[in-house]
């Protein structure tokens, strides 16, 4: 079986309406995140990685006592037609980190997840709140997780801020991790599979795409498609490592020039510059961001043939394709089902019964790769172009 997942979703306040994620929005709950990926998004697997949270625990305890959820046997709480996978995302900031790092932890159950807490009450200053520093090294959290059956995975390997190669290291993540002690990495909105492929040292793992949502309506801009026998938390770990026939069979995520730090801009006015240069040609700044494509041209050291990848299609959500309104959103959901529906599986023909034909012709050109992006830098998103411009 084939099945959708978003793996990076925060949490911005639980049930008390305390703050989780503070960047986060209000709305966003674990309750609210599950109904959302069941009910409209079309998602089958989502990962909550503010799960460290006693309080989100709560929730989560409480879902399953009033039999609205049920915890799996072999890992995750299924609600509805979505299973919730549990993690926790932490900053890590140790003697051989040359910046701080984000990475993201997974556990199987409920249980494992309130003991990681316990354990992490003891390294850390707020375990309620989101992505905090760990304050012990990054092989000691890596071996914590690996030991207690959890999932070990870097974040958005390639941002400028709190990332492995943004920040973190200057040449290899060997500097910091044990690479063996890894089992996947997350590429992040401004990398895909072709600029991570250029990186030798990245050869051995899994690449996935997740949304890192800050809001419901981000859920799934980026996801990817799991081949596994069912959806579970075990069945998770044995795609990863590609066992028998499960793996990911598709990565679904934005052109990394929607991302908004695909591109080396000024940090004051966002004028694009060449890296080489000290100052901003535009206002004279100094405060330059390097963007992902540049990053990773210098830590380009491929040689030779590459490892065959899952295909990977450049999309973008739904309601930010143009000509897509509030209106015409949720007209298509009320018609369709679910955004993934809408996405990948209703012909054409369907689509004009409810949108007109050029937000038709936008969603034929996302499933094949035809949109045009203008690109984007220094923390500002690129866009879909019209096809006029």
């Amino acid at each position: 079986m084939s099945y959708f997942a978003d793996l990076h979703i925060h949490i911005g306040r639980d049930w008390d309406g305390r703050p989780v994620k503070i960047t986060g929005s209000n709305s966003l709950t674990v309750t609210n995140i599950v109904k959302e990926a069941s009910r409209r998004k079309g998602l089958d697997i989502v990962g909550t990685i503010d799960a460290q949270s006693p309080a989100v625990q709560a929730e989560l305890n409480y879902l399953i006592d009033q039999g609205k959820a049920v915890e799996l046997a072999d890992g995750g709480i299924k609600y509805e037609d979505t299973v919730l996978i549990l993690g926790s995302e932490i900053e890590i900031y140790d003697d051989a980190c040359k910046g701080p790092i984000h990475v993201l932890c997974y556990f199987p159950s409920i249980k494992s997840m309130e003991q990681f807490s316990l354990w992490l009450k003891e390294r850390m200053k707020n375990v309620f709140l989101s992505t905090q520093r760990f304050y012990g090294t990054a092989k000691e959290l890596q071996n914590y997780v690996k030991t207690n059956g959890g999932l070990f995975i870097p974040a958005h390997i390639f941002t400028p801020f709190k990332s492995m190669y943004g920040k973190g290291v200057r040449h290899s993540l060997t500097e910091v991790f044990d690479p063996e002690l890894i089992d996947a990495v997350e590429l992040g909105l401004s990398a895909d599979r072709d600029m991570a492929s250029q990186i030798t040292e990245l050869e051995p793992y899994t690449y996935l795409t997740n949304s890192d949502a800050h809001s419901l309506g981000n859920l799934a801009r980026e996801y990817q498609e799991i081949i596994m026998k069912e959806k579970t938390f075990k069945e998770l770990r044995r795609a990863l490592t590609g066992e028998g026939e499960r793996g990911i069979a598709a990565n679904y995520g934005l052109n990394p020039q929607m991302g908004k730090y695909h591109l080396t801009v000024c940090a004051d006015c966002l004028t694009t510059v060449k890296l080489a240069d000290e100052r901003c040609p535009s206002c004279g700044s100094s405060k330059i961001v390097k963007g992902v494509s540049d990053r990773i041209r210098e830590l380009s050291n491929r040689k030779g043939q590459r490892r065959s990848r899952p295909d990977y299609y450049y999309q973008v959500p739904l309601s930010s394709l143009p000509g897509v309104g509030k209106k015409t959103y949720e007209h298509l959901l009320e018609s369709f089902t679910s955004e993934m529906d809408i996405i990948h599986r209703v012909p054409y023909s369907e689509l004009t019964t409810v949108a007109n034909e050029k937000v038709a012709d936008f969603i034929l050109a996302m499933r094949v790769g035809k949109l045009r992006f203008q690109p984007g830098g220094g923390g500002k998103y690129g866009k879909v172009l019209l096809n006029n411009e």
